[in-house]
């Protein structure tokens, strides 16, 4: 956006303003300010410093600092002085070279002919300004307006002469690259002595045509700029503004050509990224604060990770753009999955650390006597079992023990097998028999526990099957539903028609006795009607 001018500077307190005659602004300034007009949208400003400065001597230089701010702009105000003579025109003529500057295909396309229609779709809006206009608006002794003023300036020649090709090029390429265009013309803003301190002049000490010129030009600029759009209809933030101006300047500086389609996939590359990381943060963080490890069933952390999954996954989708082939989103769910894996992991041994010390902490005691000899006596082992139990019910009360708690509990149980075994022989009171009917039992209850284990792990192995068979037999079941229903309309038909063929097969009896009944009424009126006598 090309400001050589009061404007902006002086109704956003910006840019300064030079009052020399020496080029004030080098390079490219930016200024970023709340929109006036629209809500969450931020209006970036782009001041660029004069088209053939003479002080600048590198003219490749303008190319760069207009292929610059004709990427970055939505709109593009082309500053000059006075009147549309030739020679501004020639300088906005910079498109010609744009064209070859600008790539919008990406490297492995560079043997497709590029068209100039997907060029144009990167240029923006042209707003062009006239500053100290003196000219009247006239034209063939009509009023006409600033835009009729620009679409006459730009008007081709019909004659093929070299010099009319030469005229018609500028003017031809501006319509092409710029189908849509604003002009507004300002007057002088004040006497020339004045100009100097012009930034500092209040409204009353300005041309009342200048001000309300200005009024115009702003309410043009804060309703009908549009917002910066990328390729696939993507509206550019902050951060992907960054993104692009980076991709854009280095390609510039390094002689590269600035490829449209692979500076968004590179920005898309670099937002997917983030999106993803937002997603992870996001999944941790309400992990943190929804699971308390251990849980007391896999089915209940499952949960948790479905719920906090599902919000990461819109979390990114939010955030994401042109994630081709669903490569992040991809690498979104594999993240996932070893989060989920991790904290399953955790759980698992979560379970085992709470469950081992509450095993230590419950059985000591039990262990304590066992050592002092309590139960070396006839009837020890007795006791010892029921000790036992007592302390396995007081085990299974403990809350949060998680999904080892059984599969803990048996662990320790068998460990101290020889423990038990060893009070076992030395009760001196149990016969043989009885001593094998215990072994027995024990070895059932060992069997049984050991078979529930093995059926709590089935059963959890199975919980994330389960969930697929019933919407496999909700399937079936609709299915069934629709069968259903369809025999039934088709029986409903079939009885309809079948009645109405009754109904046909019942008239046509009825026709025909009412019909042998007539003939029957005329046989009997013949035959009592007297004989007739003819002479």
């Amino acid at each position: 956006m090309k400001r050589e001018s009061w404007g902006w500077g002086r109704i956003l307190k910006g840019f300064s303003i030079g009052s020399t005659v020496q080029s004030h602004t080098k390079g490219i300034w930016m200024w970023c300010v709340p929109h006036p007009e629209k809500a969450d949208h931020t209006l970036v400003l782009l001041d660029t410093e004069g088209l053939e400065d003479v002080e600048k001597g590198d003219k490749n230089n303008d190319t760069q600092i207009f292929a610059l701010a004709i990427l970055l702009s939505s709109t593009f105000v082309y500053n000059t002085m006075n009147k549309i003579d030739q020679t501004a025109i020639d300088l906005l003529h910079f498109v010609t070279e744009l064209s070859n500057l600008l790539r919008t295909l990406s490297s492995h396309d560079l043997n497709r002919i590029e068209d100039e229609a997907d060029l144009v779709s990167f240029y923006p809006d042209l707003v062009w300004t006239l500053r100290d206009f003196y000219l009247s608006l006239e034209a063939d002794g009509q009023n006409i307006t600033a835009d009729e003023y620009l679409e006459n300036s730009l008007k081709l020649k019909p004659d093929t002469h070299q010099n009319h090709q030469n005229f018609n090029l500028p003017r031809c390429c501006i319509q092409k690259f710029f189908p849509i265009k604003k002009c507004f013309i300002f007057d002088s803003p004040t006497h020339r002595k004045k100009l100097a301190q012009l930034e500092t002049l209040h409204d009353d000490e300005l041309d009342p045509d200048f001000v309300q010129q200005v009024a115009d030009f702003c309410y043009y600029i804060f309703h009908h700029s549009k917002t910066k759009t990328l390729s696939g209809g993507i509206k550019a933030n902050g951060p992907e503004l960054e993104g692009l101006v980076l991709t854009f300047v280095n390609a510039i500086t390094s002689a590269n050509l600035p490829c449209m389609e692979n500076s968004v996939l590179a920005l898309a590359q670099i937002n997917n990224s983030a999106a993803v990381q937002k997603a992870i943060a996001h999944y941790d963080e309400q992990m943190a604060q929804k699971v308390q490890l251990p849980t007391e069933t896999l089915q209940e952390l499952l949960d948790l990770h479905r719920a906090s999954e599902k919000e990461a996954i819109e979390i990114f989708m939010k955030n994401s753009f042109k994630d081709v082939d669903q490569k992040f989103q991809k690498e979104l769910g594999t993240l996932l999955k070893a989060k989920q894996d991790d904290f399953c992991k955790q759980n698992l041994e979560a379970s085992s650390d709470r469950c081992s010390a509450l095993l230590q902490n419950i059985f000591g005691s039990l262990e304590e006597d066992v050592k002092q000899g309590i139960y070396s006596k006839p009837g020890g082992h007795c006791l010892f079992m029921q000790k036992t139990e007592e302390l396995k019910a007081k085990y299974y009360q403990e809350p949060r023990k998680g999904i080892q708690a059984e599969e803990a509990l048996q662990k320790y149980l068998q460990s101290k097998k020889s423990m038990s075994d060893a009070i076992l022989q030395t009760d001196k009171t149990l016969t043989a028999r009885a001593k094998k009917m215990e072994e027995t039992r024990l070895r059932v209850r060992a069997a049984e526990a050991e078979a529930q284990r093995l059926e709590k792990i089935r059963r959890e192995q199975q919980q994330m099957i389960e969930q697929r068979e019933r919407q496999y037999q909700e399937q079936l079941r609709q299915m069934e539903m629709e069968r259903t229903c369809r025999l039934a309309e088709e029986q409903r038909a079939l009885e309809r028609k079948l009645q109405e063929e009754t109904a046909k097969h019942q008239e046509r009896v009825e026709a025909e006795m009412r019909q042998l009944q007539n003939q029957l009424q005329q046989q009997q009126y013949n035959a009592s009607s007297p004989d007739c006598i003819l002479l």
